[in-house]
């Protein structure tokens, strides 16, 4: 496993630049973000592969100078050398780093696989921490816990030769191996120890975790877990010993360590960046975090407009012979037994409400509002609401005063802003 050496910080969509060419260059763009030429090598490989990688990051150019520029994805670039890259998301580039980092946690909060994640405390507050560490120090947080709450143990299988008779005698193995030694004893025993699969499992996450740390806190707590586990062996198999981690109800405080453990060992996230060198990724979609959030926020929010579901895919549009062709699945729905049924798209787009209304249409997607018409017509009957939900930014802040009204004026989409500031109160107010 290869040492986090150097760290970087880039915005989605930014700029990565080989820093052995742009060095020889009297004047680099400040628009390029410089990596080693080991790192750029070896995302530029990934980028030009014909593997799951390439969704990543694409080849560009920017002030003749060849660059990697990041896709619509946040999270943790690796590469082999020990290069680190942070990438925040977009919305919040005017912003300093700690505010869109803090952003960013915060939405991680609605994934699934990251539900532990503790965003009120003091460490956080300040965000001036990367994103890695984050994850590593509640991780070490949550073994520390369970440590001082006391590791389970169970009764482990063993056979051994020993000098006295001890639970079940194997009697074939006892001949084969005791014929002359006959003062031995070849048996089969329970032993109450720690060496259960869970365990082995947090041991083997704690050592992953080692080298990519460069906190001294989180290293100082690191080696005093590790020694804490130092009787428990690493997992031999990790496929199984997951398969047989049942958490009990006695168990309950082992849960946030082994979902920890379980993002870790696997790369994080769902979404790893892996070349034949053993270096990974946590990089997260952020249309899919965005979407997740907003769900999540509105589920908790919304009273006494109607019944929200997100991910709704009863509908097609159109069919061939009795069969459903291009399934059509808007974000959320709001079912309404009195007034019509509502329709909510989230897009992780910046658009500016400061744009001309006629030439560059506010930087809305034409493509979006067809989108939006096939869901109307074929949810809503035509007739109804329907909601493009956009992060709110400096250039985007209020909700559009009008709506965009489709032909018969009786199907109308409405444009919103929602608030993913930390420290906001209200993220978003519906015109209905």
């Amino acid at each position: 496993m290869s040492e986090v050496k150097k760290q970087t910080t880039v915005f989605e969509f930014g700029y990565l630049g080989n820093d052995d060419e742009i060095s020889v260059k009297a004047q680099a763009s400040p628009k390029i973000q410089p990596i080693s030429g080991n790192a750029y090598r070896y995302l530029r490989k990934l980028c030009l592969c014909d593997d799951s990688e390439s969704r990543f990051m694409r080849l560009g150019q920017v002030d003749n100078c060849e660059v990697l520029q990041v896709k619509n994805y946040a999270g943790v670039i690796f590469t082999p050398d020990g290069t680190q890259i942070e990438v925040l998301p977009k919305v919040a580039k005017n912003s300093d780093e700690s505010t869109s980092r803090a952003s960013l946690l915060m939405m991680l909060k609605s994934l699934k696989q990251f539900r532990h994640l503790q965003t009120n405390n003091a460490n956080l507050a300040e965000n001036k921490i990367p994103l890695l560490e984050v994850f590593i120090s509640q991780f070490l947080a949550s073994v520390n816990t369970l440590i001082k709450r006391g590791l389970k143990s169970d009764y482990v299988l063993k056979e051994d030769n020993v000098a006295f008779l001890k639970g079940k005698l194997l009697v074939g193995k006892q001949v084969k191996h005791n014929f002359i030694d006959k003062h031995k004893f070849y048996v089969e025993y329970e032993e109450y120890l720690q060496d259960r699969p869970v365990n082995r499992l947090i041991h083997t996450a704690l050592v992953k975790v080692k080298g990519y740390s460069r906190c001294a806190n989180n290293q100082k707590l690191l080696q005093e877990l590790l020694f804490a586990f130092a009787d428990i062996p690493l997992s031999n198999n990790v496929k199984n010993d997951f398969a047989s981690v049942k958490l009990d109800r006695g168990m309950k405080y082992y849960e946030a360590p082994v979902a920890w453990t379980k993002l870790i060992i696997d790369g994080f996230s769902p979404l790893t960046l892996q070349g034949k060198s053993n270096a990974f990724s946590l990089l997260f979609p952020m249309e899919a975090v965005f979407e997740s959030f907003v769900a999540q926020y509105l589920k908790k929010h919304i009273t006494g407009i109607g019944e929200l579901s997100a991910q709704v895919g009863s509908k097609s549009l159109v069919d061939y012979d009795s069969i459903p062709y291009f399934l059509l699945k808007p974000d959320l729905y709001i079912s309404r037994k009195v007034d019509s049924d509502i329709v909510l798209d989230t897009k992780w787009k910046v658009i500016n409400e400061k744009n001309s209304a006629r030439r560059d249409k506010f930087g809305l997607s034409q493509a979006d509002f067809y989108q939006m018409l096939g869901y109307g017509h074929t949810y809503l009957k035509g007739k109804g609401f329907l909601v493009l939900i956009y992060p709110k930014t400096e250039v985007f802040t209020s909700a559009f005063p009008h709506s965009f009204n489709y032909e018969g004026d009786t199907l109308k989409l409405w444009v919103v802003p929602f608030d993913i500031n930390p420290k906001s109160e209200n993220r978003i107010e519906l015109p209905f």
